[in-house]
């Protein structure tokens, strides 16, 4: 899908949060719920993180040039690891309120009217997430499926709060909704833990995943039966690119012709199961006992390297 498509989903992202913050913010100016306040502060959250999101987008849409060989695809963990830092300063401000009124409890009002605006927030960010989620995983987005998995945790947290404050009302237990409040602010402690520890992962060349690698290591094993070999594998995913490089061993006697149509046909075979994939390879003969000199990835210096 192309980068231009790719923004369409940003913006849709943007759209929600928007219409989110107005309806949760006049539900909580209805309401006076501190619970429905902390849903109301984590769209603003949410906007931020779609704003980032378009930013870092269009950053990693840029083609390669002369100082970044292989694009620009690592400025989408920029973004999810911001979307990751501004969850957390909302998990602050949302406890720090909920303590607040905690000690000073007040009452709730027109609740039946807020909740209604709440759960129509609901449903728009209910969609959205299903959308950005779809397309993330589609186009292999990081950035997309970060936006997409933060808004379903607003719903799930939006839910949360509904029920909550229905609870306040019926009962009229005031102490429930700055515990409620304390509930959400931990549930999103830990979205944003986990966005800042899939960020820094991609920002450390962490290997793409399992089963794309094993996915990988089928299409070589059906040229392992034809007498070929293979050693060195790497890989690392830069936002939507993976890269994969690999050592190919054919028999000596082979062309250079013959070897590298067998490559180009690898190569082909291993982008049908991991797609946007770059691949590099290296070829080599079976026979010489230099070409297995270099099986193992490096460790320290001194030991065998790749």
């Amino acid at each position: 899908m192309a980068s231009a498509q790719l923004l369409r989903y940003a913006y849709l992202s943007i759209a929600a949060a928007i219409a989110t913050i107005l309806l949760k913010g006049v539900a909580w100016w209805l309401t006076g719920s501190v619970g429905l306040l902390s849903d109301a502060l984590e769209s603003f959250v949410n906007l931020a993180g779609a704003l980032m999101a378009l930013a870092m987008l269009t950053l990693a849409a840029a083609p390669a040039d002369d100082r970044h060989a292989y694009g620009h695809g690592k400025a989408e963990y920029f973004s999810s690891a911001f979307e990751g830092f501004l969850i957390l300063l909302a998990a602050v401000g949302i406890a720090y309120t909920a303590i607040e009124r905690f000690f000073n409890p007040q009452p709730l009002e027109a609740v039946g009217v807020g909740l209604l605006v709440s759960v129509v927030a609901s449903l728009i960010n209910l969609f959205a997430a299903r959308v950005l989620l779809k397309a993330g995983r589609a186009n292999n987005s990081i950035t997309l499926e970060a936006d997409a998995k933060h808004l379903m945790t607003d719903v799930w947290t939006s839910v949360g709060v509904i029920i909550g404050v229905g609870l306040v009302w019926l009962s009229g237990w005031l102490w429930l909704d700055p515990v409620i409040a304390l509930l959400v602010a931990a549930n999103i402690v830990w979205t944003g833990w986990e966005l800042l520890h899939r960020s820094a992962s991609g920002l450390m060349d962490e290997a793409i995943p399992q089963e794309q690698l094993d996915a990988v290591e089928g299409v070589l094993q059906n040229y392992r039966q034809q007498g070929l070999d293979f050693h060195a594998l790497r890989t690392r995913q830069a936002g939507r690119q993976a890269f994969i490089s690999l050592h190919v061993l054919v028999p000596g006697e082979w062309t250079v012709q013959r070897g590298h149509d067998l490559v180009e046909q690898i190569e082909t075979d291993i982008r049908a199961v991991v797609m946007f994939s770059h691949l590099t390879t290296h070829l080599e003969p079976i026979e010489d006992p230099l070409s297995h000199s270099d099986a193992v990835l490096e460790r320290e210096e001194g030991q065998p390297r790749t």
